[in-house]
């Protein structure tokens, strides 16, 4: 970031596999206290986690999701998320917290990222309560059953979904 440049910068890192509606909300209400968001998918998560799509894949549709959305950047990324923040002169990151086993995980990530990097900063925030129970693994799980996940993320990314557990299947 540039002296001259002053807009405020968000970062919402995450492994988007895939986007839900819960994470979707989280961005735009981010967007009512930022210039400008980065959504930054993970390569790799620091959770174990096993992925459904590549990071090219969960790139494309959060970029589709939020494709009418001039202010949201949908970037992949690997290493320390402070690194990338550094990278992308961002001081602020946003992370949804749906329940409060999630607060202990979030709270020594933010207090270690501020170590890391001095000065950056987390806002939580809490997901809409209709979506406080939505998790990408849950959406995955249902999805992988055939059950319906029209209510849990937007249509591009229920198809792909669709289309993904299809191929899986022959």
């Amino acid at each position: 970031m540039t002296p001259s440049d002053r807009s405020r910068v968000a970062i919402y890192p995450g492994s988007f596999d895939p986007i839900t509606y819960g994470h979707e909300d989280i961005v735009r209400r981010g967007l009512d206290f930022v210039d400008r968001m980065i959504i930054a998918v993970a390569r790799t998560s620091t959770h174990q986690k096993r992925g459904l799509f590549t990071i090219e894949e969960r790139v494309e549709m959060v970029r589709e999701v939020f494709a009418g959305e001039e202010r949201v950047e949908v970037k992949a990324f690997d290493g320390l998320l402070v690194d990338f923040a550094r990278e992308h002169g961002s001081r602020l990151l946003i992370r949804g917290l749906r329940a409060v086993s999630d607060f202990e995980y979030e709270f020594q990530m933010a207090l270690m990222n501020r170590k890391l990097l001095p000065g950056v900063e987390t806002v939580f925030l809490a997901p809409d309560v209709q979506y406080s129970f939505l998790s990408a693994s849950l959406v995955r799980e249902i999805a992988s059953l055939g059950g319906s996940v029209d209510a849990f993320v937007s249509p591009v990314v229920r198809d792909r979904l669709v289309a993904k557990f299809r191929e899986r299947a022959s």
